[in-house]
């Protein structure tokens, strides 16, 4: 028979996988058990050991052997040489109309794509849980010339506002330093709606005990931000940023799709589909390679980020059917098991077993005394006992509750 304690040991097993363990141990325990998150990390690896192996970076030599500036006639008419995992050919992706290899330009696209990801999401992120923490944290006129700031560069379109700061970026800065300059200006006008997020969880939880008992414990401000509460927010913030980080990407290839981004002769993903809008019917393996690798990495950012979210948010649970429904049927078979000896079966004469038998199977006896009066069974037995409505009337006309009140 299982008892209730042994059904709620089952249980805890159940839901209890982090018993014992660490943050991190818990944190790393949740994120790999999140697959599609373990696979977006593997791919987005994998993207971006190919594109700065393949082609070198600053200086560093790379395994292929076309570069993104070397041209030449074309072979095949252009048309991708790719013929299985192991027979890449000459020009795997192609090439484009002046003979230039498509692969070497596809990763240089990436390359700079992650660059600019990378930049914007460090500095978007970090001024806006600065500015969100710092206004929610304190309120009064610090919150009042912060939010003023956010509300003035908020309301300006961003394509617009990212579109002057490029241009800015591209006549000062050349080479992969314009690129990191672009991501820096990029970065300074994309940062107000995280920073709005960040602000609303701030004022969420300073109100909080943890809070009060760090600030009776003497801790300073700074140690309260980002010791006490910035690390209850992490889930939140993981999330926008790397929501942010992907939708800089696009915002990239818009502005370099508009001329407004990356600069010949250096390519990017945008730039790379602008240049070859026109060959759409002709050439479409000129839009296949650039807007894939488009498509996966903002699919990697996505899915890391909600792996991450989830295993930093203790209020993130994964819902297993399996195991609910295991532990539907413990709990069932434990009820079942205590409530076992109360139900008899039918009699051998197959009747259903009567009220004292089930009273007996219970370790009840089938009299119940009343007071000091002469014992009491039968059907009204209960009710007389309880002080209900039955009062069995005797051949005096009296009732036994009124003789015992006599008496």
């Amino acid at each position: 028979m299982t008892t209730a304690p042994q059904v709620i040991d089952e249980r805890s097993q159940g839901g209890g996988e982090t018993k014992g363990l660490s943050q991190g141990a818990i944190v790393r325990k949740r994120f790999f058990g999140n697959t599609a998150a373990v696979i977006s990390i593997f791919v987005l690896l994998g993207i971006v050991v190919l594109s700065f192996s393949s082609i070198g970076f600053l200086g560093i030599p790379g395994w292929w052997k076309y570069s993104y500036t070397d041209f030449g006639g074309t072979v095949n008419n252009g048309a991708p040489t790719f013929a299985g995992p192991f027979s890449w050919g000459d020009h795997p992706f192609g090439q484009d109309r002046i003979g230039r290899d498509y692969f070497a330009m596809t990763m240089r696209g990436a390359q700079l794509s992650i660059i600019i990801m990378l930049v914007i999401g460090i500095v978007g992120g970090v001024i806006g849980v600065v500015v969100g923490a710092v206004s929610g944290y304190f309120r009064g006129w610090v919150e009042s010339v912060l939010m003023r700031l956010v509300d003035v560069v908020i309301i300006i379109p961003l394509i617009i506002l990212a579109a002057v700061l490029g241009r800015v970026a591209g006549g000062t800065f050349t080479g992969t330093s314009a690129v990191v300059a672009l991501g820096l200006f990029i970065g300074l006008a994309i940062w107000t709606g995280l920073a709005r997020l960040v602000r609303g969880e701030f004022l969420s939880l300073r109100e909080r005990e943890f809070v009060d008992a760090a600030r009776i414990a003497g801790a300073s401000n700074t140690r309260i931000i980002f010791k006490h509460i910035l690390p209850n927010s992490v889930g939140v913030i993981i999330v926008n940023v790397t929501l942010l980080m992907s939708s800089a990407i696009l915002l990239e290839t818009a502005l370099s799709f508009l001329g407004l981004g990356v600069k010949a002769p250096d390519v990017s993903l945008g730039s790379l589909i602008s240049e070859n809008q026109q060959a759409f019917t002709t050439r479409p393996w000129l839009f296949w390679f650039p807007g894939l690798f488009i498509v996966i990495i903002c699919l990697c950012i996505n899915f890391i980020g909600d792996g991450l979210r989830d295993a930093f948010d203790p209020r993130q649970k994964k819902f297993s059917a399996k195991r609910a429904k295991e532990r539907a049927d413990v709990a069932g078979s434990g009820a079942a098991a205590a409530t076992a000896p109360a139900v008899t079966a039918q009699t051998a004469e197959g009747h259903a077993p009567t009220a004292s038998a089930v009273i007996q199977d219970m370790g009840t006896s089938p009299t119940t005394q009343l007071g000091s009066g002469p014992a009491v069974s039968g059907p009204g037995a209960a009710l007389e006992a309880d002080g209900g409505p039955y009062r069995p009337e005797d051949p005096e006309g009296e009732s036994r509750g009124g003789k015992h009140r006599q008496d």
